[in-house]
């Protein structure tokens, strides 16, 4: 393929000159054998280009283990790519942002006691540098140089609001250099950063999502020759929990994409196809205030969240096609979607008794937080032993992020990190009762200084002002389901429990699973994580990729962790529920 470059004028490509026409597509937010459904549309779309970011996290769990497989396929993604005449931008981090679990940024780094992500402490660039080494030696036949569709490879991301160390990039720049990416090098920033996390001698880029002409007159008055570039031009927006569904109105994110294509500039939509933060990979923003993205990572992009065509989509497809070529195939239909009402979970396991076949305990005097555990994602189970009886306050220092406090089994509240709570008081009825805090890990935060987000009990935790000791952390990350002993019956529970069922299929297809009358939890299918639910919404359905699916028997695990719903149902359903969206 050839080799992109750039004049005083703009890109070329071949020579010749070249509009990015590009999309968002995260390959690990997408199931890997939905790849080549999602880019096909992609190019139906008029887009010639697709954009991903690379989570450090999910390819480099512990620093000996790396993966570039299954659902972390890169290359084939990559490959599939340029088999649909596809180019790439590619956005390896090591700081990715997309609303996703510490920003992609691997949590064994927080078990360094005092290291400074994003900047030059020589423990992160060393881990930095093993990482980029891993990544890229297998991705340079992909890279343009080599015939492949890598185009371009991004410098960090948005760095301009979080630091100014010219250096840092610099680095960063180097270690890809050393590593073989000959291919151009960009940095991305809102407008107002620009300066700040530009790199001298790199093309510096734009994120916005309006006023088109004004933001890309300023980034022309600072430069005023080469490309004109928005890398993340943002025509949706994710959702948190406990707030609306948030939507834009196709017609005026249209509008604004033919200002922008009208200034001659290249723009890559955030998103084009925005999937879903499967498992516990969501993220969270800590602006004075925890708050945890939902599981649904929708976007209102041009392509929902089951991959059919919005309104959106046909609305940018047709003011593409005022700028460049587009397909003269038609728009494509929405996929078939299943339905199967009321599939009864017949089995159930009570996690607090059962956790010993989950994981072993470790002992220690202190709470010993996820990092220190080697855990990534899930919830931490800790115990110890209450020296008195009777009124009781209990006090932690920090919660991170939702600890639900039992009392010999028995449930006596909730701190949450959301509201600030840090203090609960209960009653202990006898010397030598066992206190056991089930600690959930909502989603370490992924933007600004709150990365160094560390999970689980922090600091002390003081009954009636006196520190607690002797402990046990048991971690509980839920990658796997086995040894859970279930048993028939649908006895009502007063904790956390475990619910399984089965239900028969004669054909497969996406669905979405509603859960009416849960509370709060996760859920499988066929051992694969959906994600997180919760009744305060707005999402309120999780989407089930038809892969996922299989004729004959397929079997549903839902861990609850405060009160089912009654009948012990749930549905599947051919329509999902994102909740309502602001007025």
């Amino acid at each position: 393929m050839p080799v992109l470059q750039a004049d005083k004028a703009g890109f070329l490509l071949d020579g010749r000159p070249f509009r990015l026409l590009s999309g968002g597509l995260h390959y690990f937010r997408v199931h890997p054998e939905q790849w080549p459904d999602r880019l096909r549309k992609a190019r139906l779309m008029g887009l010639n280009t697709v954009e991903t970011y690379v989570p450090w996290n999910l390819h480099q769990p512990r620093p000996d283990r790396f993966h570039l497989d299954e659902g972390l396929d890169l290359p084939r993604f990559l490959d599939l790519a340029a088999a649909e005449g596809l180019y790439v931008l590619l956005r390896p981090g090591p700081y990715i942002c997309a609303e996703w679990e510490g920003g992609g940024l691997p949590s064994w780094l927080l078990a360094e006691p005092g290291i400074r992500l994003r900047s030059r402490d020589p423990r992160f660039l060393a881990a930095v540098d093993d990482y980029f080494t891993r990544l890229l030696t297998p991705l340079r036949t992909r890279l343009a140089s080599q015939g492949g569709p890598v185009l371009a490879v991004q410098v960090e991301n948005e760095y301009g609001a979080y630091g100014d160390d010219t250096a840092y990039l610099e680095h960063l720049a180097d270690s890809l250099r050393r590593c073989g990416v000959d291919v151009p090098l960009f940095t991305c920033d809102q407008p107002s950063d620009l300066e700040r996390g530009a790199l001298p001698g790199t093309l510096a880029t734009a994120n916005f999502g309006s006023r088109s002409a004004h933001h890309l007159a300023a980034v022309r008055g600072s430069r005023p020759d080469g490309p004109l570039m928005t890398t993340e031009f943002w025509i949706g927006w994710f959702d948190r929990w406990g707030a609306h569904h948030v939507v834009r109105d196709a017609d005026q994110a249209a509008r604004e994409l033919d200002e922008l294509l009208g200034s001659g500039a290249s723009v890559n939509f955030y998103m084009f196809h925005g999937g879903t933060n499967f498992g516990f990979t969501n993220g969270a923003n800590d602006k004075h205030t925890y708050r945890p993205t939902v599981t649904s990572y929708d976007y209102d992009a041009p392509l929902d969240e089951a991959g059919d065509p919005t309104e959106k989509y046909t609305a940018f497809r047709e003011i593409i096609a005022k700028y460049a070529p587009v397909p003269s195939e038609p728009v494509p239909a929405p996929g078939p979607k299943l339905a199967h009402a009321a599939v009864t979970l017949t089995e159930h396991a009570e996690l607090l008794p059962n956790a010993d076949a989950l994981a072993p305990a470790v002992a220690a005097r202190r709470p010993l937080t996820m990092e220190e555990l080697e855990q990534d994602f899930g919830f931490v189970l800790y115990e110890t032993s209450l020296p008195l009886r009777g009124p009781a306050l209990l006090e932690v220092e920090q919660v991170r992020d939702r600890a639900q406090v039992f009392v010999d089994g028995q449930p006596v509240g909730i701190l949450e990190r959301e509201n600030h709570e840090h203090a609960l008081a209960f009653t202990v009825p006898r010397t030598g009762s066992t206190l056991t805090i089930l600690v959930e890990n909502q989603g370490r935060v992924n933007y600004g200084q709150g990365i160094h987000d560390r999970k689980g009990l922090l600091g002390d935790v003081l009954l009636d002002g006196v520190p607690l000791a002797d402990w046990t952390s048991r971690p509980l990350p839920m990658t796997s389901l086995h040894g859970i002993p279930f048993a028939p019956g649908t006895t009502p529970t007063v904790g956390p429990a475990f619910h399984r069922g089965t239900f028969e299929l004669t054909g497969t297809a996406d669905t979405f699973l509603h859960l009416d009358g849960w509370t709060k939890g996760n859920a499988w299918v066929n051992g694969f994580p959906l994600g997180r639910y919760w009744s305060r919404g707005p999402q309120r359905s999780l989407y089930v990729p038809a892969p996922v699916l299989r004729t004959g028997t397929n079997e549903i695990v839902v861990l609850e962790l405060h009160a089912a719903a009654r009948a012990r149902t749930v549905d599947f359903r051919e329509t999902a529920d994102l909740g309502p969206t602001e007025e």
